[in-house]
């Protein structure tokens, strides 16, 4: 997947009409439409995920986990206590489950401790050159590269909805970044996360990737490496982690995924339902969330995209959030797939899954996320969400939103 120069990759995550502080402004308005963006609030979520995870230690350490899930697992010979115990390690073809009905996921408490998070390598795809000019006929100029700013501290009150995505994949921990979303079924108690299909599944190659869990608006204040060393649980997961109890990606990205992002790129995205460690609260009252926009809007009609992640790949290091603004234009990868959106931007892996947005009449609204990038860092890509992504995404909403 990475390849030669000048090249593209699933990751990390022009100038317009719309002032940059305007997509800015709506993003923190929707982040606090739900109570959850003041310093007390996400100290008390975290407060009480600690308080949980600590009760859970004194206990058996027995992974909790809905019945039905049980079942499943016992279905395809995995028991848990052997899971919890390390058989998740075993990433053998006939234990890697990749149907999309396969997807399993039981909490293992403790796993992610801030080391183990602060370890995770950032999960991206690159294209070669010859790739993103497959069918140049439709594409686009490359874009200019835009650089990447950093994003205002504290996140709480910024970019609530934002975070990473933490799993572990067959070379070890791995982390993208996603965004909270509304749910339409379950309005103002979502549990929804948006992020990337290869954040959460290998694609043609491999299957589910495991211990998938997110954290939103990690390390609140932009803390450096050093200094968190002396961070609190509040400031590197200022409203706990999430885990998720389910994910679903489109069944193109399942069959045509690769580690160039392949045939699957122009629908690499993903849903994950997510549940708390701690508290009664969904994640929306916790965080706020923003919608979807499902109309894939030519890129000719839109003025400017916003890209937010957390890219960890040189030279970032994954601890701080930032973000792009550009006007979108088309790149095509095949005149066989959907085109896709593609903005310049300099973040690197890490960033892949993480939200792109765009303002409509003073609301902020998701449009895609981020897919390839290339080699050299100068802009990104993401698939135009249309019939498809809504289906993975109604059919998550109508299966498991609520619970």
């Amino acid at each position: 997947m990475r390849s030669t120069p000048t090249p593209a990759v699933p990751r990390r995550g022009r100038r317009s009409v719309l002032a940059a502080t305007g997509l800015v402004a709506a993003l923190a308005l929707t982040a606090t439409a739900c109570g959850g963006s003041t310093a007390d609030s996400a100290s008390d979520q975290a407060e009480a995920a600690a308080s949980q995870a600590a009760d859970a230690a004194a206990g058996d350490g027995k992974i909790q986990l809905p019945a039905e899930l049980a079942d499943k697992l016992k279905e395809h010979g995995i028991d848990l206590d052997q899971w919890k115990d390390g058989a998740w390690k075993n990433w053998d073809k006939d234990q890697w489950l990749s149907e999309a009905k396969d997807f399993v996921n039981p909490v293992i408490e403790g796993l992610w401790k801030p080391d183990r998070m602060q370890s995770a390598k950032e999960a991206n795809k690159t294209v070669t050159t010859q790739d993103a000019s497959a069918d140049q006929g439709v594409s686009e100029p490359e874009p200019a590269p835009v650089r990447a700013t950093a994003e205002k501290t504290p996140y709480h009150e910024n970019a609530a909805p934002v975070g990473k995505v933490f799993f572990d994949t067959p070379d070890g921990p791995a982390v993208c970044s996603g965004t909270v979303v509304k749910d339409v079924n379950h309005p103002g108690k979502s549990n929804l996360v948006w992020t990337a299909g290869h954040c959460v599944h290998a694609g043609k190659s491999g299957g589910w990737y495991r211990n998938l869990v997110f954290v939103p608006a990690y390390n609140d204040l932009g803390k450096s490496e050093a200094q968190l060393g002396n961070a609190t649980a509040t400031e590197i997961a200022p409203y706990g982690n999430w885990w998720a109890d389910w994910a679903s990606t489109s069944n193109e990205w399942i069959q045509g995924g690769s580690d160039t992002g392949g045939a699957g790129a122009a629908y690499d995205y993903a849903v994950l339902h997510v549940s708390p460690e701690a508290g009664a609260k969904s994640l929306e009252e916790t965080t706020g969330a923003l919608d979807v926009d499902f109309s894939a809007p030519p890129a000719s009609e839109v003025a400017t995209m916003g890209a937010w992640g957390y890219p960890a790949a040189p030279p970032y290091n994954g601890l701080q959030m930032f973000k792009c603004l550009d006007r979108p234009g088309r790149l095509s990868l095949s005149p066989a797939l959907p085109t896709m959106y593609r903005i310049g931007c300099t973040m690197t892996g890490g960033s892949s899954g993480g939200g792109w947005f765009r303002v409509v009449n003073g609301e902020t609204t998701l449009v895609s996320n981020t897919s390839i990038g290339p080699q050299d860092n100068t802009w990104l890509a993401g698939p135009q969400l249309g019939a498809g992504a809504e289906s993975v995404y109604q059919h998550m909403s109508k299966t498991y939103g609520g619970r």
